[in-house]
This record gives C-alpha cells, structure tokens and sequence, in this order.
C-alpha cells in the first residue's frame, strides 16, 4: 500500500510540473531584458550656500592622502527624470549614497534606491557598485525592488551626461531588468 501511494505521488508530482512547464514556457534571456527604460539622476552638491537646491551633503570630507577626494562620504536625495532636464518633472527619487575609494583617481562606489511614485511605475529598485569615473560606461548591479518591481534582478549602465563644476552632476542611466514578476 506504501509503495501505491508513493508511485502516485510521484505521478501527480510529475504531472504538475509538466503542466506548469507548458503553461508557463518563459525562459530568462540572457540577451533580451524583461523591462527596459532610460532615466536622467541629477545631483546637485551643497557647498555651502547652495542649501535650498542642493540634493546631496558630504558627510566626511576627504582626507590629505591625494587629491582624488579619497574617503569623501555623500549622502543624497536626488530628483530622476526622462529626460536631461533637471527641472522636468521627476518620475523618480535616488536616495543612497556614494564615497569616492581611490587615491590615485576620481573613483566612487554606490549604493542607492530609485523611489518611483508616479502613474506609471509603483516601487522601488535597489542599485549597487563601482563607478570607475575614466571609463565611459560603468555597469551597477540591480539586486532587488519592490511593488512593480518586486525581487527584479538586472543592470544599470551608467554614463556621465554632464558635469558642472565639483557641484552638479548628471548620469544616463540605462535600466534593464531580466527578472521581472
């Protein structure tokens, strides 16, 4: 009798998984994200007297070991757009932050969390790594999100759009998600 109920259990087992791989065919493509979209990240840094605009603080400076600001700690809250307009309507928020980790050249790391509140998208998406500042394009990893991205894995490609000084920045950044649920 054991031995029946085991064999069915199996069958069933079985069964159900070919049933869901047929009705759920989807394969994770490795060339081909789920979601794409391009966003605009502006950060505007205070220095001193720029309170009422600025969207990021340094909250150590850095230190006497180069002049690549090495140990500088920035914390921000800063507006994201479609578009490279930092005045166009934000359709999400960058709050995170970045420190510079290099002696020798402008190099940072980051970690951040894009807020979306917008008709368009509910949720967030968690960013994460290494902005070689020499190369033209950096890859950030997307670890996690939630809402319309919930548990979304993917990359973040990112380009310097425009400097302004030591105070003003902004980053194209090149979204694509290839788990999406």
């Amino acid at each position: 009798m054991a031995q029946m109920f085991y064999n069915y259990t199996i069958f069933v087992f079985f069964s159900l998984l070919i049933m869901h791989t047929l009705a759920y065919p989807k394969k994770l493509d490795a060339n081909k994200p789920c979601k794409r979209f391009v966003l605009y990240y502006h950060d505007i840094l205070y220095d001193g007297t720029n309170a009422a605009n600025a969207t990021s603080a340094t909250v150590t400076n850095h230190t006497m070991l180069g002049n690549f600001e090495h140990g500088m700690l920035v914390v921000f809250d800063d507006p994201v757009t479609k578009d490279h307009h930092l005045l166009s309507p934000p359709v999400a928020r960058a709050q995170g932050f970045y420190f510079y980790d290099t002696k020798t050249e402008y190099n940072a790391w980051f970690s951040y969390t894009l807020i979306f509140n917008s008709t368009e998208h509910k949720g967030t998406i968690n960013i994460m790594g290494a902005d070689l500042m020499g190369e033209k394009t950096r890859d950030f990893s997307v670890v996690g999100g939630t809402g319309d991205f919930f548990m979304t894995r993917g990359i973040v490609t990112i380009r310097t759009d425009n400097v302004q000084g030591f105070f003003y920045f902004r980053l194209e950044m090149d979204i694509k998600l290839y788990e999406c649920y």
